[in-house]
């Protein structure tokens, strides 16, 4: 990657019109039952300027029937299985719009949420990503008690300082509640889509906060529904995938954005531990391990073990 697609600096090609297109790309694998709820919350926004790309990652269910009844309506990819991370680059390599949203295919978009995300941009051209907070919902569409989003407030941020030094920001929501400029995304995609990650949004969220300011909204804009089969959020079963996510996201960043290497290292850290939680007994994630960690100086690698330790033993405290 070259030092110009590094540079956090926008150009006028990042400035906005007064209704700018904006792209909601819908990433979809076998919910043929939830799919169209969530085209329908993207067709029927309060800003009408939008278009609706659904990408369908090689279902085995009738959710190409499904979005197929949508006709002319929204733009369907319909693509091999290759997981989250090739949905995002095939999404946005169709798209058009100066704003792209992203919604999973199992939750919904609240009427406004389009427009008070244009709003956000608008109000400034240094703004090159918009996260907001999230209502998780049953499958029925009620609302839970629980969140995965906690104590959002909404304010201008800026987590440049902490990316450089190597420090983790505080959360950042999931794939359904990301909204980013063109001018932002095109720094970060096409990003790495090994077929073993089948969902990983890491890689894109803490690039777009480690390159430009954004903005935070307490506004629940995004239904995220918990129905069991989720891939990540209230899942505890899943510490090896965790662990691989982080491990993954780490050396794509090593790879294609060398300047954040602490924050690299620190990634691997948590990765290692989460593995270390499930039994350290996932060959791919040990395999990983060891050539990251071959790659690097002693020093590093007595920063990433002395990361490791600490947690850890924190996590067998908390138990």
């Amino acid at each position: 990657m070259s030092n110009s697609k590094q540079s956090a600096t926008f150009n006028k090609s990042s400035m906005l019109t007064d209704t700018p297109l904006v792209s909601i790309i819908i990433g979809n694998y076998n919910y043929e039952r939830f799919v169209g709820q969530a085209i329908d919350s993207a067709l029927k926004q309060t800003y009408r300027n939008i278009e609706v790309i659904v990408v369908d990652d090689g279902s085995k269910d009738k959710s190409r029937e499904v979005i197929a009844q949508y006709g002319e309506q929204v733009i369907p990819i319909l693509k091999e299985n290759g997981g989250q991370p090739s949905n995002y680059n095939a999404g946005f390599a169709q798209s058009k719009g100066e704003i792209i949203c992203f919604l999973d295919s199992d939750d919904m978009f609240v009427p406004d949420k389009v427009e008070k995300v244009v709003k956000i941009f608008n109000s400034s051209e240094e703004i090159g990503w918009c996260f907001h907070s999230m209502q998780l919902i049953d499958v029925d569409n009620y609302h839970l008690s629980v969140t995965n989003t906690p104590n959002y407030i909404t304010r201008e941020c800026d987590f440049r300082p902490l990316i450089n030094v190597g420090r983790i920001p505080p959360h950042i929501p999931p794939c359904s509640g990301l909204c980013f400029r063109r001018s932002l995304l095109e720094k970060i995609l096409p990003m790495p889509a090994p077929k073993i990650i089948t969902n990983n949004d890491y890689y894109v969220k803490f690039m777009a906060v480690g390159l430009s300011k954004g903005f935070i909204l307490s506004d629940a804009l995004t239904l995220q529904k918990i129905h069991g089969n989720n891939a990540a959020t209230l899942r505890k079963d899943r510490q090896d995938q965790k662990a691989r996510k982080f491990m993954y996201t780490s050396l794509w960043i090593k790879q294609e954005f060398p300047n954040f290497y602490k924050f690299a290292n620190k990634l691997m850290a948590v990765g290692i531990a989460l593995n270390l939680e499930a039994g350290n007994k996932d060959s791919e994630n040990i395999k990983t391990i060891k050539n990251y960690l071959s790659s690097i100086s002693n020093r590093e690698k007595l920063n990433i073990y002395s990361r490791v330790a600490y947690y850890y033993l924190k996590s067998l405290i908390i138990r």
